[in-house]
């Protein structure tokens, strides 16, 4: 048993996604901060073909439970008081669903919670709000992942109001993206698709003259250590750095004009992610183009911490 302080209760959460699947054990004060224990991250294309198939292949269900059996032993190295195990867009999607939590629960033994669209930006604006710098009140927080883009506006002492939409990196290179690079056409299409989701998303939505964009998830950390040419993945770095619009198109142009191959070894491009970060470029910089924005602060927290925060709320009432 690995020996750790025994003055905070213990919790573990995993968030299983469209591209990436994360785990995430930490202690938790009764001021709802986390003191990472663990953390691990894999891209794992769970979402691999849904778009089109609408189903989950059974070899990314496999490189799925591999993990997440590595992760039940990691987890089993701790004291931990409770552990929450949630899916997001790509098995939302997928019709053979419940055949994946199955083969979940038989062979991790962990329950699988399917969590819609809003459930998953909620826990998201948790885990953001929990890393906020100081005098950010306001703010209106996007989350590019493999399957869906969420929008939450989140004002103190007001609900939070939700929006998502079904486009995401793998969604996007699935239908849209077919050359590599990508050419004119697809570039032009894939801007127009993102550009009229998102007006229609927001469309409606108040935005106060203090609102502060906020960006988490993969690939906007991903363009936040480009940005600064990081050798490694420093989350301190990260962690509520500032993303120009000019930064993001730069990056964007740059990417887009190189094939996957040619992205490899790029400075602060996480391995496995050559594919589908242009994609992710294209959706950031056309969200910040749409909403009008001119910079965006970068949130290292989200859906991990916040699943986390979540259940540690529940465990409290107990």
């Amino acid at each position: 048993m690995t020996s750790v302080p025994a003055s905070m209760p213990i919790f573990a959460g995993i968030d299983i996604g469209t591209l990436t699947c994360r785990l995430l054990i930490a202690e938790v004060t009764p001021h709802g901060q986390l003191r990472e224990l663990r953390s691990d991250r894999r891209i794992l294309r769970l979402g691999q073909g849904v778009d089109r198939d609408r189903v989950l292949r059974p070899e990314a269900m496999a490189r799925v439970v591999a993990t997440l059996k590595e992760w039940r032993q990691a987890m089993d190295g701790y004291p931990v008081e409770a552990s929450t195990v949630v899916a997001t867009s790509a098995v939302r999607d997928a019709g053979n669903r419940e055949e994946f939590v199955d083969l979940v629960a038989r062979e991790t033994g962990f329950h699988v919670e399917i969590i819609s669209g809003e459930d998953e930006a909620r826990r998201t604006m948790l885990g953001i709000r929990s890393g906020l710098p100081p005098g950010v009140t306001d703010l209106l927080a996007l989350d590019i992942g493999g399957g869906s883009t969420e929008f939450i506006l989140d004002r103190p002492g007001q609900s939070p109001v939700v929006r998502s939409i079904d486009i995401g990196v793998v969604r996007l290179c699935e239908r849209l993206l077919h050359h590599d690079p990508p050419t004119s056409e697809e570039i032009q299409s894939a801007r127009e698709w993102v550009a009229t989701d998102t007006a229609a998303a927001v469309a409606g939505m108040p935005r106060p003259a203090a609102l502060t964009c906020v960006g988490t998830a993969g690939t906007i950390t991903a363009l936040a250590a480009m940005a600064q040419e990081l050798p490694t993945y420093e989350p301190a770095r990260i962690h509520n750095y500032v993303l120009t619009l000019e930064t993001v198109k730069g990056l964007e142009m740059q990417l887009l004009s190189r094939s996957k191959v040619q992205r490899e070894g790029l400075p602060g491009l996480e391995r496995g992610r050559e594919d589908v970060i242009a994609a992710g470029a294209i959706i950031f910089s056309t969200v910040l183009e749409t909403l009008g924005n001119k910079e965006c602060l970068v949130s290292d927290l989200g859906l991990r911490e916040g699943v986390l925060l979540h259940l540690a709320g529940q465990w409290k009432w107990r």
